[in-house]
């Protein structure tokens, strides 16, 4: 996010295109063969590209992660994102640029979620500072994070629904992953990540509601008790997933971050993929 709070972007490199309906109706069998690097920016002329591209658009070194046109370099202990994707219907247009993300401390900490370790979070970077250059796109800097998720199961098949939220604090962040498995049990893990770049369990706030999307995505975050948390940017409102910059309070700071909710029992739902096919095109093909 932007330091003035009017900007924003998310990046998502995915080998098995987890939301891509042409990964599912190949029966997820070649994850390498539905690689994507999503690329969302929000605010004025905001974009959304997201291509679903084949085996042969998928490039991988230790320290970089190529997909087509685009690509992620381990560069000097940053993080170099080089973009050049097409958005998707209805806005159809060029995003090219530069997004350079500076830890401040990358982190080991590994966390499952789920009791069998088929899902695990990895908070690498949970503070971090970042320079967006994206031409006419905008050229703006503020704070970012950087995080992964591996799992050798579909989301949908253990997963109803979680949220994710992590929010800047004067000395370092918060991050909250609370989730619901599918068989009607609750998991909930809450870090803080110092100054120094430790990262240790924290006591978790409440939680607290916000109001449902305009799809109707029921959401919830955590904030102290007795304060109510407020969105403070529209990011992605899907009819399942939702992004949004939240204000919300933790430990008596005031903050405002970035959440997510994720509702899967809405994903499962064979209905929703031909309205993601529209929003996720297929292009298998591609030479270097």
């Amino acid at each position: 996010m932007s330091d003035n709070g009017r900007h924003a972007v998310s990046v998502i490199g995915f080998i098995g295109s987890v939301f891509s309906p042409w990964y599912r109706w190949s029966g997820r069998r070649a994850p390498d063969n539905h690689v994507c690097i999503n690329v969302a920016t929000y605010g004025p002329g905001g974009r959304f590209t997201m291509t679903d591209r084949g085996r042969d658009a998928l490039r991988q070194t230790p320290s970089q992660f190529t997909v087509g046109p685009s690509s992620m370099r381990w560069q000097d202990g940053k993080l170099v994102i080089h973009v050049d994707e097409v958005s998707s219907l209805p806005l159809v247009s060029r995003v090219r640029g530069t997004i350079t993300l500076t830890p401040d401390a990358v982190t080991g900490v590994e966390v499952a979620l789920t009791p069998d370790g088929a899902h695990v979070w990895r908070p690498f970077a949970p503070s971090a500072r970042i320079d967006v250059d994206l031409g006419r796109r905008g050229h703006w800097s503020g704070h970012g994070y950087f995080d992964a998720n591996f799992g050798t199961r579909a989301l949908e098949a253990d997963f109803s629904y979680w949220t994710w939220g992590r929010y800047p604090l004067k000395d370092g962040a918060a991050l909250f992953y609370d989730a619901v498995l599918r068989d009607g049990s609750g998991t909930g893990t809450a870090l803080r990540m110092d100054g120094d770049g430790q990262v240790a369990p924290m006591q978790a706030p409440p939680k607290a509601r916000l109001k449902r999307s305009l799809w109707a995505v029921r959401r919830e975050t955590r904030a102290d008790a007795g304060h109510a948390p407020k969105q403070e940017m529209s990011m992605l409102d899907a009819p399942f997933y939702t992004r949004t910059a939240v204000s919300t309070r933790i430990e008596g700071e005031p903050t405002t971050g970035v959440h997510e909710a994720l509702d899967l029992d809405r994903f499962r739902g064979p209905w929703l993929m031909p309205m993601l096919a529209v929003r996720v095109p297929r292009r298998p093909g591609w030479r270097f």
